[in-house]
């Protein structure tokens, strides 16, 4: 087991938005196979979470926009001593691939959005206990197809996703491997600094502290302040060193 944990703070709305949409699409995928109530349920709760975000904005078309970015930001290395130019190429071909893929794809969540089942529970979920059997028996009945439809069908929805994860993945990758971690500290439990126009903070802490980050600010300026896990009896060290990368 690890002595550190790492935490990660956006910076400006569109960071958010991904990191969001990451978690969602990782929870997605962490209990299958879909065997039960519970597993289903973990399900379309994320699926539906996704499908909400996708309404709420242009998110293809701001990955694109990232995937454009992060090319030139490669092509501006190619140049530099010492890089290596071929994995700089295959790079920005994968950036390419990926960018072709989304693009080339219907809307996001749109055959899911179309699904009647999903839509049938998506339904339910606001309702306290509502994908009862009783309240939701197609659900009942799905539950006790055979495992191998469940899985098939499961993967297909699933699918639909991959240009929008694959694309995601490899933009947060990148910037996630932008900026190195270095050392800080900070006094009485309080740390400021320039982002300079940072999308992303990263902080790697040491268990052992029992502390966990506050962050307030923007892409330009950030304030930390660390908080102790047990808020009665913990204490919060006069000097506290962690790791810190602004991505």
């Amino acid at each position: 087991m690890s002595n550190h944990v790492f935490f990660e703070h956006p910076l400006n709305e569109k960071m958010r938005t991904w990191l969001r949409l990451e978690f969602l699409l990782q929870q997605s995928e962490a209990l299958l196979p879909v065997a039960d109530h519970a597993t289903a349920l973990h399900f379309f709760r994320n699926i539906g979470e996704l499908l909400d975000i996708f309404e709420r904005g242009d998110i293809r078309s701001d990955i694109i926009k990232e995937l454009e970015r992060q090319q030139r930001k490669l092509q501006n290395w190619t140049n530099v001593p010492g890089v290596d130019t071929d994995r700089i190429t295959a790079l920005g071909s994968q950036l390419r691939e990926r960018g072709s893929a989304l693009m080339a794809g219907p809307r996001l969540g749109q055959s899911l959005r179309e699904d009647r089942h999903i839509a049938l529970v998506r339904q339910r979920l606001s309702i306290p206990g509502g994908c009862c059997g009783f309240d939701l028996p197609s659900l009942f009945i799905w539950l006790h197809l055979p495992q191998s439809r469940r899985d098939e069908q499961v993967s297909q929805w699933l699918a639909t996703l991959r240009p929008l994860q694959d694309a995601l993945s490899m933009i947060l990758e990148l910037i996630r491997n932008s900026a190195p971690l270095r050392k800080q500290t900070s006094l009485n439990g309080f740390f400021q600094d320039n982002g300079e126009d940072a999308d992303l903070l990263r902080l790697r802490l040491d268990l052992a502290g029992a502390l966990y980050p506050q962050v307030s600010g923007h892409k330009s300026r950030f304030a930390i302040r660390f908080m102790p896990l047990d808020a009665e009896n913990g204490a919060v060290p006069e000097r506290f060193d962690f790791e810190l990368a602004c991505c």
